[in-house]
């Protein structure tokens, strides 16, 4: 009787301690640097140009990849507490969204028809934080700086907005700084061969 009875709880203890350790499995979304470092080049090479390179295809999956049913591995019982916490560890950063575009399209337009020619004389630079910054101001017409100025300050409005409208975009607010980080360095990353930007420790260099 005593041995039916451990037969019968058995079944209902397994599943009680499944659902225990389940419940034990901390779910941390960590951030997706690839994917963020992705999209930024999206985002940056649409604003100011890749100077004509060639957009990299990915590779084709190779024939016949599809695993057999000997190859498949075999189905984990956990699987089903903790495949939400494995698909949500799992994230990709969107960029077109219609208020992130709309930005795109601003700063696009106002660095073609403004803000490229400073950034060929050498007066506005890439700085350190992911925005614009007038390096030389020298090098500006004495005409043009006031527009320049306000160009300058407008962009960088901008930039500030797209940094935080992607992070809650993509559902984590917390994710702003570690998104500007990312853009500042694929503006340097983008940047034309003879333009400036600032290093990490602040100082100017020229790509």
């Amino acid at each position: 009787m005593r041995k039916s009875m451990s037969r019968l709880l058995a079944g209902p203890c397994l599943v009680a301690g499944a659902l225990i350790l389940a419940s034990c499995v901390t779910i941390n979304v960590y951030f997706p640097a690839a994917e963020a470092q992705e999209a930024a080049k999206e985002f940056v090479d649409k604003v100011i140009g890749d100077e004509g390179a060639p957009a990299q295809q990915p590779p084709p999956k190779p024939e016949g990849s599809n695993p057999s049913a000997w190859q498949r591995p075999r189905f984990d019982p956990m699987s089903l507490f903790i495949s939400s916490a494995q698909a949500a560890d799992t994230v990709d950063i969107t960029i077109r969204t219609p208020a992130i575009q709309a930005i795109q399209d601003r700063m696009a337009e106002r660095f073609q028809s403004s803000l490229e020619t400073q950034f060929d004389s050498g007066a506005l630079g890439f700085g350190k934080d992911g925005l614009v910054v007038v390096r030389d101001a020298s090098k500006i017409a004495l005409k043009d700086r006031v527009s320049v100025n306000q160009f300058v300050a407008d962009d960088n409005r901008d930039r500030k907005a797209v940094y935080r409208e992607i992070a809650v975009a993509n559902g984590h607010p917390e994710w702003e700084d570690q998104i500007r980080q990312t853009f500042a360095k694929q503006w340097v990353s983008s940047a034309h061969r003879g333009w400036w930007y600032q290093s990490s420790d602040g100082v100017w260099k020229q790509k």
